[in-house]
């Protein structure tokens, strides 16, 4: 199989489990309700996120728009970026690497361009699947969460530059499939495949 066609059948799979599982959240929970799937450290917490990584948010609706907009042309770049060293000879890991932050990146975008228009809002009721009107208007939509590991819970030592008293979770951030691709991607350009990034740019 060719490099180029592994890459689209990676970004195929990660959109698709990306998008089945947001679908199913958006259709079965609302915000706040949460699964415990193996105790108290993998758990199913339905969030939603209305702006950057971490729920950051910036200039309201203009922020979100110019948000939006940035994402599709960062992603715009990466795809043509993607075709382009699919048929150089660069390590298949790199090009695994950068179809996961394509593919993690446009899962992201899906929510933000269409969610707003396909579905209820989530506070207080489980959303409907193509309502007559939408919780928002395109490009406004919000990214759905839903991954959530609080694997080590505790209190700040004594000595901390933290007060003592105050809880401290780890992993704290809910997150979704495709951050989960956009981060495995940085990570093995970061660690295995700097300079062949360095040499491609």
């Amino acid at each position: 199989m060719s490099k180029g066609r592994i890459s689209i059948l990676i970004i195929l799979l990660v959109l698709l489990a990306d998008q089945v599982l947001k679908i199913w959240i958006k259709t079965h929970m609302m915000i706040g309700e949460e699964h415990r799937i193996c105790g108290d450290w993998f758990i199913i917490h339905f969030t939603e996120n209305n702006g950057m990584a971490f729920g950051l948010e910036f200039a309201g609706k203009l922020g979100k728009y110019f948000l939006s907009i940035f994402r599709l042309v960062a992603v715009t770049f990466i795809a043509i970026y993607l075709f382009k060293i699919a048929k150089k000879e660069v390590p298949m890991g790199f090009i695994i690497a950068v179809a996961l932050i394509f593919a993690g990146a446009t899962g992201n975008i899906i929510d933000s361009m269409f969610y707003g228009l396909v579905f209820d809002h989530s506070y207080y009721q489980v959303a409907q699947f193509m309502p007559e009107n939408g919780y928002a208007s395109f490009l406004q939509g919000r990214v759905v969460d839903m991954l959530y590991f609080p694997i080590l819970k505790g209190h700040w030592p004594s000595w901390s530059p933290f007060r003592p008293s105050e809880s401290f979770i780890f992993f704290r951030p809910v997150f979704n499939i495709a951050d989960s691709a956009i981060t495995t991607g940085m990570f093995m350009i970061i660690v295995f495949f700097r300079r062949t990034l360095q040499k491609e740019l």
